[in-house]
């Protein structure tokens, strides 16, 4: 059987002026999702010798994986006859017309059908913590977006409280839109001076951030720094508390457990240790082997399935999801709605 061409989409507006010659540079591009998902994906899969194009219009056939930002440009791109669609979901909303999804959580698995998970890239040309810091704790980094870091940690009482510590807080932190990369500061891969990582979005135990990737953890993981983490459940699926990272969910926790880190020496060490476990698991060459793994073994027998079936049972399926689509984006609304109410 003749195998579908399996194309990587990023809309002309959308698409890159410049392409990576090394898949380990560290290029500003990759802190977009289109561009860390679509781009570096492709740009991996065509390294490892797997047939592939990068390109700037939707086919009419074939295997499309595109990022769902991609598909907010146009609404209403449907599958056709002979092509099968797979939204790259990330962060963004479910798309009704894409046959499969892929999810950087395993846990929204659940909730996305047919959803399969597979990790999300670890930062490219990230440089490992600096061997000559030895015994030292003195850098505390954060390295995201300013909407993925609780307002507590961009107070000056957190600046304080860790110079009382002794301890130095240094973030590096993006605030650009998704479409825009030419402002990222793109430091975000040198773990060099970093004795420890804290990321945290929210404290408590409440938002398990579902559409939210274990990214940091592993970057921290690669690294060999320590991590300091929320209460979330991609972190939670991928790695142990208190065994191979440190979870916190209020400010007083987080405090307690930097103190700890300072002056247990043996504690930095066990969890560096216990995540070198993982290592063989979240580098890009074992995710490479995933996505290999998905697009031969799921994505083209479900695009040989779509194609078997007559045109008017295409039609049915995708508006039997678009109609499913609907309705549970109204009840989500119903219950929100609702909630705010209670709460007034």
């Amino acid at each position: 059987m003749i195998q579908p061409n399996i194309y990587f989409y990023i809309p002309c507006d959308l698409f890159p002026q410049k392409i990576p010659q090394n898949i380990n540079e560290n290029w500003a591009g990759f802190g977009l999702g289109i561009y860390a998902w679509i781009l570096q994906t492709y740009l991996r899969l065509k390294a490892d010798g797997f047939p592939c194009q990068l390109v700037d219009y939707f086919p009419q056939s074939g295997i499309v994986l595109t990022h769902r930002n991609c598909l907010s440009i146009n609404q209403q791109l449907k599958p056709g006859n002979n092509l099968l669609l797979v939204c790259i979901k990330a962060e963004s909303n479910f798309y009704p017309y894409a046959q499969l999804h892929v999810v950087q959580n395993p846990e929204e698995v659940e909730t996305i059908n047919p959803g399969y998970y597979i990790p999300h890239w670890p930062q490219p040309g990230l440089i490992p913590r600096d061997s000559q810091r030895g015994n030292q704790f003195k850098n505390i980094v954060f390295f995201g977006h300013k909407s993925n870091l609780t307002p507590e940690l961009s107070s000056l009482e957190w600046h304080n409280t860790l110079n009382q510590l002794g301890l130095n807080w240094c973030p590096i932190i993006n605030q650009n839109h998704w479409t825009d990369y030419q402002t990222i500061d793109n430091r975000w891969n040198d773990y060099s001076q970093a004795d420890a990582v804290v990321a945290i979005r929210s404290f408590g135990k409440n938002n398990k951030y579902v559409n939210k990737p274990a990214t940091k953890l592993f970057n921290a993981w690669l690294a060999g720094v320590p991590a300091v983490l929320g209460n979330e459940s991609a972190y939670r699926a991928e790695g142990i508390p208190n065994f191979n990272y440190l979870e916190v969910t209020s400010l007083n926790e987080l405090i307690f457990a930097l103190k700890q880190l300072k002056t247990n020496r043996n504690l930095r060490e066990y969890i560096v240790k216990n995540s070198q476990f993982k290592l063989n698991q979240v580098n890009s060459n074992q995710i490479t082997k995933k996505w290999r793994y998905f697009l031969t073994e799921i994505a083209i027998p479900a695009f040989d399935d779509w194609c078997s079936k007559p045109r008017r049972v295409q039609n049915m399926i995708l508006e039997t999801r678009y109609l499913s689509w609907i309705i549970n984006r109204g009840q989500s609304k119903i219950v929100s709605f609702a909630l705010d109410k209670l709460e007034k």
